[in-house]
């Protein structure tokens, strides 16, 4: 299965923390970097580095993306990839020595796996198993600790984890995208608008439909920060900072299409878009497919989950 690693330039990396059911995974762009754009939406991110990513700023460039666990705690660990980065002579070039630019988001997995968070030795680590060929899904990387349906607590929440599709368009554009789910509320499947994970009561065998919850006023708000779906988009068509950030804001529309409710004030919903080529498409063609192939993203890391700590998984109910 084809995954956002066949887009020319990029590899991904993973590196857990098995015992402690938190990770993280990084995105390499590659010797010279790529264009970068982002948009975050809901009440609730942890990021670094994503103001420079304003088409006013002046770097141009990154050379990795981090995508933790740990909460703001995980956000440390970028310096691991910086470090990896720096030993590779990759980096904005000041003159003196490269400077790695390495934006990161952090998801909150402490519910199942206690409070540890990723340190810069692990995203290193991440770094040096990072590949340009099929990549690992699931319970993995950034994913081992991911949840989703969280409206009345762990009780009812499934197990989700890290999902990957890609698109070839007919001229040869490519288009990839990496999620790590670790949202507040359910998943619904595109097509059909049928909710598929989420807020699941275990002894009726049903989906609470976290939209119902929130209407009855039945929120378990203990747990109602504890979200955020971290994605990145990656193509080789030909972008600037400004058509970046555009595609990741058609890109939050793939969100918009699974998850219900979506860009919440407990989520942090944050999708990086970034650019490794020179190849031309139509900007609106390509933003409108990046839902699509989001979309598909978060179908696949529902599917691909496996039931850990107790928390279902959509492959464990289909089972049982």
């Amino acid at each position: 299965m084809k995954s956002i690693v066949d887009v020319p330039g990029i590899k991904v990396g993973h590196a857990q923390m098995d015992d402690k059911l938190t990770g993280c995974t990084v995105i390499l762009t590659g010797e010279k970097g790529a264009t970068a754009g982002v948009d975050i939406r809901g009440g609730a991110p942890g990021t670094r580095e994503s103001a420079l990513l304003d088409p006013g700023k002046a770097v141009d460039k990154i050379h990795g993306i981090l995508l933790t666990g740990g909460s703001a705690f995980g956000l440390d660990a970028a310096a691991g990839v910086m470090k990896y980065l720096c030993e590779e002579r990759i980096g904005f070039e000041t003159g003196i020595m490269p400077v790695p630019i390495v934006p990161a988001s952090v998801i909150f997995d402490f519910i199942i796996g206690g409070p540890a968070w990723p340190d810069s030795s692990l995203a290193y680590s991440a770094c040096e198993s990072a590949f340009s060929t099929e990549m690992e899904r699931g319970n993995i990387g950034a994913g081992i600790g991911a949840t989703i349906g969280k409206v009345n607590g762990p009780d009812f929440m499934m197990k989700s984890g890290v999902g990957t599709a890609y698109y070839q368009f007919s001229n040869g554009v490519s288009l990839g995208a990496f999620v790590v789910l670790n949202t507040f509320g359910d998943i619904r499947c595109q097509h059909t608008g049928k909710i598929i994970a989420g807020a699941y009561d275990r002894d009726n065998k049903i989906f609470l439909d976290t939209m119902s919850v929130l209407e009855n006023n039945n929120i378990n708000k203990e747990f109602g920060i504890e979200n955020t779906t971290l994605v990145v988009l990656a193509t080789d068509a030909q972008l600037n900072k400004t058509q970046a950030k555009k595609i990741a804001e058609l890109g939050q529309n793939g969100l918009a299409r699974s998850l219900s409710p979506v860009h919440t004030m407990f989520d942090g919903d944050t999708v990086y878009a970034v650019s490794t080529g020179n190849k031309k498409i139509d900007l609106s063609l390509l933003g409108n497919k990046a839902a699509e192939v989001i979309a598909e993203a978060i179908l696949d890391s529902v599917h691909s989950a496996e039931m850990i700590a107790g928390i279902p998984s959509l492959k464990y109910i289909k089972e049982n």
